[in-house]
């Protein structure tokens, strides 16, 4: 049988640990079962592939105008984004810039964002941050030197009418936070 070069597939290199461990376990019988663990254990101690999510990184230098992100596990901003999305996390490094709508379980804010953010479980501004426009929350950490201004409310409902009872006060399902803008 011939033996292709690992160049033309991904998964190349893991046939050819297979028929390497296949033929140490045929040529050395002691040796065969320290191999097979070996094999096995780094197999398994790689994730799968869905377990880390999809992922996309905007690198430093990079535009990126006029989208719609979706399906979007963790978007991380190094450059300078100006989009539509909705998302489990979002990551804006210090560099980093997002302009426009955003529906996110966790931010972590190190550069600037400018627009409408909607997060769902914790918003983290760091040192570095600045967060503008209309945003709605259900935690809020905020390092000393990061900034939060705009329309600020506390309390991320199912629906938006439940969001407008929160920037209201009283009505709303959790404790209103007033913030001056």
């Amino acid at each position: 049988m011939a033996v292709q070069s690992p160049f033309f597939g991904k998964r190349e290199p893991d046939a050819f640990a297979s028929r390497h461990s296949a033929s140490t376990a045929a040529g050395l019988g002691a040796t065969s079962a320290a191999a097979a663990p070996t094999t096995a254990s780094a197999q398994a101690a790689k994730p799968a592939p869905d377990s880390q999510g999809s992922k996309l990184i905007v690198g430093p230098n990079i535009k990126l105008k006029g989208v719609e992100i979706t399906d979007c596990d963790t978007l991380v901003v190094e450059g300078m984004v100006e989009a539509t999305m909705d998302s489990r996390v979002i990551h804006i490094a210090a560099e980093g810039a997002f302009r426009g709508s955003a529906e996110i379980d966790i931010a972590e804010i190190f550069g600037e964002f400018d627009g409408t953010l909607t997060v769902r479980q914790k918003l983290v501004i760091h040192q570095s941050g600045k967060v503008r426009g209309k945003i709605r929350y259900g935690k809020l950490v905020v390092e000393e030197g990061g900034q939060l201004s705009g329309e600020i409310a506390v309390g991320v409902g199912p629906t938006q009418n439940t969001a407008k009872k929160g920037a209201d006060g009283a009505a709303a399902s959790g404790p209103a936070v007033p913030l001056a803008a």
